[in-house]
């Protein structure tokens, strides 16, 4: 778990810089949360301060006719969701809610916050056709580690020009500087959502259908294999279509001519993505660790082997090119899995483990020399003095 002393929480963006400058001078460490619903991913931080986002909340603009929304990092998702709906629009990068893996009790019931999100840069299964979270951010306000208002990109759709430095923020787990302000893109939601449900209880049976469906010209947005579907009474490849209704209809029907298997309908298909979106037909035991494994998607089955032979279970997204894994929690398993990863050039992150494993092991991959000396720089550029996070993603000495 995450070791702090106190914590505070302001309701304003000068209440973090007033915070942070605060650190800066008392050279306190501070330990970046919302709700801290992601608290159990990677490394524990060891931190002397809590910096909590949680009250730090609200959409700050919305325009539907120019589909951006701009909102505080300590937005619940929820309702970010229910302001687009209102306008029949979506969040693009479809992000996963991912509480029941990753908390436990009480946190379960807290909702994730967009800071959130942003900081970890997750995305569903919409993101082989749109793109990860990251690509949907078109600006931040942020407080660096010097206690200094920083801002990158803006609220209109347009080319970056200079450093965008949103994207460095974007998947930095809070690490570089505490977020503000976010401003996406959103997408206007579809009338009708459909599944072609193809049983196969072979991983590279699946990936070679779900690369026929892709290959399509149907316009797949979602492309995943399950272990077990009631719907196709065991393991079953999925592809899915969203589209105006005689579309969606037309494509479905098409793609089933091309691949046989069967067909769901909108209510169960919203159901069915949702949970292969939020990584609920991974088989799970309480104490298993967790790993969130992205490759080529030809390499998806050498994963889903490596996965079962460590006596775990599978997932598979992303038409096989991300591979959910739980098996058990210990260095012996995470260095066989990893090492499968490594082999086919694939990058890995332990999403949940016992804090004693996380402690013990890399939780995201080694970087070469070259990238660790880059990332030394850019992270010494936005938090000289090392406050944001210490031990997130890597020991500290």
């Amino acid at each position: 778990m995450n070791v702090f002393h106190t914590q505070d929480a302001p309701e304003s963006e000068q209440g973090v810089v007033d915070t942070v400058q605060a650190a800066v001078a008392r050279r306190e460490t501070l330990c970046i949360e919302g709700n801290a619903t992601k608290a159990a991913m990677l490394r524990p931080v060891r931190a002397d301060r809590v910096l909590s986002t949680r009250h730090l909340a609200g959409i700050t603009l919305y325009s539907p006719h120019e589909m951006i929304i701009s909102a505080r990092p300590g937005t619940p998702i929820d309702v970010l969701e229910a302001a687009l709906a209102e306008h029949r629009q979506i969040l693009i990068a479809e992000p996963p809610d991912l509480r029941h893996m990753l908390c436990a009790g009480e946190a379960q019931t807290r909702p994730q916050t967009l800071g959130g999100l942003v900081g970890a840069n997750l995305a569903g299964p919409r993101r082989i056709q749109y793109g990860s979270f990251r690509d949907h951010v078109l600006g931040v306000r942020a407080v660096n580690g010097r206690g200094e208002l920083i801002r990158s990109g803006g609220r209109v759709l347009k080319n970056v020009t200079g450093l965008d430095f949103s994207k460095l923020l974007t998947g930095s787990f809070g690490t570089l500087a505490v977020l503000t302000e976010i401003t996406l893109k959103v997408l206007p939601a579809d009338e009708t959502v459909g599944t072609l449900v193809l049983p196969c209880s072979s991983p590279e049976q699946a990936v070679s259908l779900l690369s026929a469906g892709l290959g399509s010209p149907f316009g797949v947005t979602g492309a995943a294999w399950v272990a077990h579907l009631a719907a196709a009474n065991g393991p079953a490849a999925l592809l899915r279509i969203e589209a105006f209704t005689p579309s969606a209809h037309y494509r479905l029907e098409k793609l089933q001519a091309m691949l046989g298997g069967h067909l769901l309908g909108h209510e169960e298909s919203v159901t069915l993505w949702r949970d292969v979106r939020d990584v609920r037909f991974l088989t799970q035991a309480p104490t298993d660790a967790i790993w969130r494994v992205s490759v080529a998607p030809s390499a998806g089955p050498a994963i889903v082997s490596a996965a079962r032979q460590s006596g775990g279970a599978a997932q598979m997204d992303w038409g096989g090119g991300l591979v959910w894994i739980s098996a058990p929690a210990n260095v012996e398993t995470h260095h066989a899995l990893t090492r499968a990863v490594a082999s086919v050039k694939g990058s890995w992150t332990l999403m949940r483990a016992p804090d004693v494993m996380r402690q013990a092991v890399d939780v995201i991959p080694p970087e070469p020399a070259a990238l660790a000396r880059l990332g030394a720089g850019v992270r010494d550029a936005f938090d000289p003095h090392a406050l944001f996070n210490p031990g997130r993603m890597r020991a500290v000495s």
